[in-house]
C-alpha cells in the first residue's frame, strides 16, 4: 500500500468520531429549527420625565427602579386581565430592560404570533405607567409611553443558522470525547496486544505447496532434510533397543549361573552322605 493511502487510512481511523458526530449534530440542530414552534418578540418604550427641571439623574434612577417592577405582580395583575393570560404566564413572557445613562424603560413581550407579542408588551407598558403615576407627587417623576410596540416581521426563535451552529459544536464536543476515550483504551492495552482495528485486518494468504509428480526427484534441500529425518529415526530406534537387549543378556547369564550351580540343600545332603 502506498504512503498516501496509509496516511488516509490512519486519518480515517483516528478522526472518524469527529467526522461522524459534527454532521449529525448539525442535522439535529436543523431538525430542531424546523420542528420547534416560532416565537416573536415586540418591545414598547416608556420614558421617565422629571417634574422639576435639572433632575435628570433622579429620573434615571427611578427608571432603574421601575424597570425592575415591570415583571412584578403589582404591574402584571392589570395586564393579565387585559391580555387574557395568567399572571404566571406573563412573568415568563415579559421582561423590562433599562439603560444606565438614559431614563427609559424597554418592555419586551413574546408570543407565538406577532400580534400577541405586541399586545402583551403594550399592556404591560400601560399598566406600569398607571402604577407609577399614582405616586408621582412623592417621586416627582412621571412615566409616559414613548413608543408602542410594533408587530415583528420575523420570529426571533428558532434561528436556523444558530441552531445548526450549536448542533455542530455539540457534535464536535461529543466526537472529541469519543476520541479521547479510544486513545485511553489503546494506551491501556498490555504490551504485545494489538488494537481492535489492527486485529481485524485481513491476513495475507500464504502460497500453498505444489505437489510434485511421482517420477520427479525432490530438490537437494528436500533430500537433505529427508536423509536427516531417516538418520534420526534409526538412531532413536537403536537407543530404544539397546537397554532391552542388555537386560535380556543379563537375565540369560543369571539363569545360566543358577542352572550350573546346585542348590544349597543338595550340597548339604551330599556332605552328610559322605
Amino acid at each position: 500500500m502506498t504512503t498516501p493511502r496509509r496516511r488516509a487510512r490512519h486519518l480515517v481511523r483516528r478522526w472518524w468520531p469527529v467526522a461522524l458526530a459534527v454532521p449529525l449534530g448539525a442535522a439535529a440542530g436543523a431538525g430542531y429549527a424546523v420542528v420547534s414552534h416560532p416565537s416573536y418578540a415586540a418591545s414598547a418604550y416608556v420614558l421617565v420625565v422629571p417634574q422639576n427641571p435639572g433632575e435628570a439623574a433622579t429620573a434615571t434612577n427611578f427608571a432603574q427602579a421601575y424597570g425592575r417592577l415591570a415583571g412584578q405582580p403589582q404591574v402584571l395583575a392589570v395586564a393579565a386581565a387585559e391580555t387574557g393570560h395568567t399572571r404566571a404566564e406573563l412573568e415568563s413572557l415579559v421582561h423590562g430592560t433599562t439603560s444606565p445613562d438614559a431614563p427609559m424603560i424597554e418592555i419586551t413581550g413574546t408570543g407565538r404570533h406577532p400580534q400577541e407579542a405586541a399586545q402583551t408588551a403594550d399592556a404591560v407598558a400601560r399598566s406600569l405607567v398607571s402604577f407609577a403615576n399614582t405616586s408621582s407627587r412623592d417621586t416627582s417623576v412621571r412615566l409616559v409611553t414613548l413608543a408602542p410596540a410594533a408587530e415583528p416581521d420575523r420570529p426571533t426563535t428558532p434561528s436556523a443558522t444558530l441552531d445548526v451552529a450549536v448542533g455542530g459544536a455539540a457534535g464536535l464536543l461529543v466526537g472529541a470525547l469519543v476520541m479521547m476515550t479510544r486513545r485511553r483504551g489503546e494506551a491501556a492495552l498490555p504490551e504485545g496486544a494489538e488494537p481492535a482495528e489492527t486485529a481485524g485486518a485481513p491476513v495475507e494468504p500464504t502460497t500453498p505447496a505444489t505437489p510434485r509428480p511421482r517420477g520427479e526427484e525432490p530438490p537437494a534441500a528436500d533430500r537433505v532434510e529427508e536423509t536427516g529425518q531417516v538418520e534420526e529415526t534409526e538412531e532413536a530406534e537403536k537407543a530404544e533397543g539397546e537397554p532391552g537387549k542388555t537386560e535380556a543378556d543379563g537375565k540369560t547369564e543369571a539363569e545360566k549361573k543358577s542352572a550350573e550351580e546346585p542348590p544349597a540343600k543338595e550340597k548339604a545332603a551330599a556332605g552328610s552322605g559322605r
